[in-house]
């Protein structure tokens, strides 16, 4: 390994350490972490299978639903196999351009998953406010569009940060990565070079997609509120409110974890390393892995699907 006060010019291979001060636990720690992987795929499969076979269920709510745990098992398949290979066979390095791809994958698969919350959250908005205008509006094809957007906002937001590291840094301190995938100020930390401009356009894309999305989520979750508790039947307004419920749970476990792994990486000076780690990736494999359980749990119609699936 190279020391950290060697200036490397352009290395081709980086070497992620994983968990820092837990190296000799991490084969342990990659058991739960497997687990959380596994059931969120199993999870978002069965989820995926039954929205597709189940024509009741092609509303454009289910087809969120479907489209987030896409999201999902994308996002945990980019990070969790070279994990392990790190916690179980003592594999850390990675070639350069791949650890600029996964970082690049990995945040824009975060930004499309927030798209989603905030297409779900539009979707309940027009369902409760709107129900006679709700078939109109959400159309397949507005569900397409809806969909290419946010993927395409996300992949051209992001995109910058990977040229920015690739094109402005040739020289660098260590090729040693102190976290256990390839993040975006993981990697901007290495360069010897002037990293503000990158430090900024990487707080510009999150607050961007974070604030833009939040704020929009909160109006329409708002909205939906007034109009619930103005509805003149208990059991109306509990059904009404019942199909948010699910939206809900995965929308503030989500940002929940993406604020306090945000803030805690870049203010909380004194939180040892680990604990930055850790949550950095748990806040990668959470959401996969509760996602399909609140949906299961929460959405009638996918419940009772499951059962059948089950059963059968």
């Amino acid at each position: 390994m190279l020391s950290s006060n060697i200036t490397v010019f352009m290395p081709s291979v980086l070497t992620l350490i994983g968990i820092p001060g837990l190296e000799s636990v991490q084969c342990w720690i990659g058991i739960p972490f497997c687990v959380i992987y596994l059931t969120a795929m199993i999870g978002n499969s069965i989820l995926l299978i039954i929205i597709k076979s189940e024509h009741s269920l092609h509303e454009p709510m289910y087809i969120f639903v479907g489209m987030l745990g896409v999201t999902d098992i994308a996002l945990a398949t980019t990070i969790m196999p070279k994990m392990l290979g790190i916690f179980w066979f003592h594999v850390p390095e990675i070639y350069f351009d791949s650890c600029l791809l996964q970082m690049w994958l990995i945040h824009t698969f975060q930004c499309i998953e927030s798209g989603i919350l905030l297409a779900m959250a539009l979707d309940r908005y027009v369902a409760i406010c709107y129900p006679l205008r709700y078939g109109a509006i959400f159309t397949y094809q507005l569900v397409t569009q809806i969909g290419a957007v946010v993927t395409l906002r996300a992949a051209i937001l992001v995109a910058p940060c990977l040229v920015l590291i690739k094109c402005r840094f040739q020289f660098y301190h260590t090729t040693i990565i102190s976290h256990s995938y390839c993040e975006h100020m993981a990697i901007v930390k290495l360069a010897a070079e002037n990293v503000r401009v990158n430090k900024i356009y990487g707080l510009f894309v999150a607050f961007t997609v974070a604030g833009f999305d939040l704020t929009f989520i909160t109006l329409s979750y708002i909205q939906i509120f007034f109009t619930v508790f103005r509805l003149p039947q208990k059991e109306a307004r509990w059904k009404a409110f019942n199909t948010c419920i699910a939206h809900i749970c995965v929308f503030l476990q989500f940002y929940f974890l993406a604020f306090f792994s945000f803030f805690t990486h870049r203010f909380g000076a004194h939180v040892p390393p680990y604990i930055h780690i850790l949550f950095s990736s748990l806040y990668l494999l959470v959401p996969p892995f509760l996602n399909p359980l609140v949906y299961g749990a929460k959405t009638k119609q996918i419940r009772i699907h499951v059962v059948k699936m089950l059963c059968s």
